[in-house]
């Protein structure tokens, strides 16, 4: 029950912070997937360098 009730609460403050902050929030997703394009980058880089 906490759990479901936590979950709640954070998606409620996400959508919040998205109404308030459009630009920030695109800014930190447009990070966010910079960051994990990178890290996939030197992760096939590093599988590709063990052939």
């Amino acid at each position: 029950m906490l759990k479901k009730v936590l979950v709640w609460l954070a998606v409620a403050f996400v959508v919040f912070y998205v109404i308030q902050q459009p630009e920030s929030s695109a800014e930190m997703v447009r990070s966010a997937g910079t960051a994990l394009g990178d890290a996939a980058s030197s992760l096939a880089a590093f599988v590709g360098s063990l052939v």
